[in-house]
């Protein structure tokens, strides 16, 4: 299992520590709720230093990202990040990704920890363009920042206005005493905050910084499992549960990132679905009755029939229910529909209901 440049420090934390993604990572500190509830409403820090970096650069960089990315890439400016996917030539998604331009011929894409070695060699396997690739992820460590008061607590350690750095959008400037942080206006928790690429030779310096700055602000240090719960109120997507090598971005309503004005790997038969429609799609629902709608259950119908399973479960700590996400046919996906999710030998009742979750 490998370690962050940050293990230790989780583990004098009292970081209850689980492996994920081939590395040893904080799963909780104090618990789930209490940490969900610093982030929705205060200031919270996630080490999510086990993410992959990719560097692609030169004249035809450019090129090979738009052929393996489902978005247009170039739309980006200098200063910029987009969100996409990577789609597969079976109608799946390789994997889903943020892409940011840091200089005119030069592109950092930030892949799921779980998927670097696929996605490199996925990329490389396109790059019949001569682009220039190279693999950061071991050399990066990643801070996730995020709540309401982070753009106070952490202005004291940054010459830069952060908040004037519009959402996806980034710096690369001074943070916490070390020059050419790359700073970003990117967060998968929906309450704001900003995400600190930095060497993993000053993370430590970098964490230490960020703890005093935010002390009067009651910073915390967060694990992964509010990390899931925060992701899951916003209805943002997670890489092998909500979409894997089987769902197409069609069916897990990621239209918004599939751009059909370029070519892409399998854009023919994506454009097809989007237009003649999907079979099954990702959706949102709510349980009206007591329940945890936990990952892997069955969504039912009113007679009982598997009509699909639950991708992503849990009772969230702001709503007091039992939210999730999952795919059903096409037919029961509209908003006030009625699904069934099986939990033990009881089918509980769940509306289905438009994301964001938590508003």
């Amino acid at each position: 299992m490998k370690n962050t440049a940050l293990t230790d420090v989780h583990i004098a934390l009292g970081a209850k520590m689980v492996p994920f993604a081939g590395y040893n990572m904080p799963v909780q500190y104090e618990g789930v709720n209490a940490e969900h509830e610093t982030v929705r409403n205060g200031v919270g820090v996630f080490d999510v230093s086990h993410m992959g970096e990719f560097l692609i650069s030169g004249e035809k960089a450019l090129d090979l990202i738009q052929k393996v990315s489902s978005n247009d890439a170039s739309k980006l400016t200098i200063g910029k990040a987009q969100y996409s996917c990577m789609p597969n030539n079976e109608g799946g998604i390789v994997d889903d990704l943020i892409i940011y331009r840091t200089k005119d011929d030069e592109y950092l894409l930030v892949v799921n920890a779980s998927n670097i070695e696929k996605d490199w060699k996925w990329i490389e396997s396109h790059n019949t363009f001569g682009a220039e690739m190279k693999n950061i992820s071991d050399d990066y460590s990643l801070l996730a920042i995020q709540g309401p008061k982070a753009v106070e607590a952490m202005q004291s350690l940054t010459s830069v206005n952060l908040s004037e750095i519009p959402f996806y959008h980034f710096e690369v400037a001074d943070f916490a005493g070390v020059p050419d942080v790359i700073i970003s206006a990117t967060g998968y928790t929906g309450s704001g905050g900003f995400e600190i690429y930095c060497k993993n030779n000053v993370a430590k310096q970098v964490w230490d910084k960020v703890f005093e700055a935010g002390a009067d602000h009651g910073i915390k240090p967060i694990g992964l499992a509010a990390r899931d719960t925060l992701r899951l109120e916003m209805g943002y997507c997670l890489y092998g549960n909500d979409i894997d090598d089987t769902t197409s971005p069609i069916e897990a309503k990621l239209g918004w990132i599939t751009k059909f004005t370029k070519d892409f790997v399998h854009a023919e038969e994506l454009k097809k679905q989007k237009e003649n429609g999907v079979e099954r799609k990702l959706t949102a629902f709510e349980l009206t009755e007591k329940g945890i709608p936990r990952q892997g259950y069955e969504i039912v119908d009113s007679e009982g029939h598997k009509i699909g399973h639950v991708t992503s479960g849990t009772m969230s700590p702001s709503l007091g229910k039992g939210i999730g996400l999952g795919y059903v046919p096409t037919e029961l996906a509209g908003v006030g529909n009625t699904v069934y999710i099986q939990i033990r030998k009881k089918a509980v009742p769940a509306t289905v209901v438009k994301l964001p979750f938590y508003k």
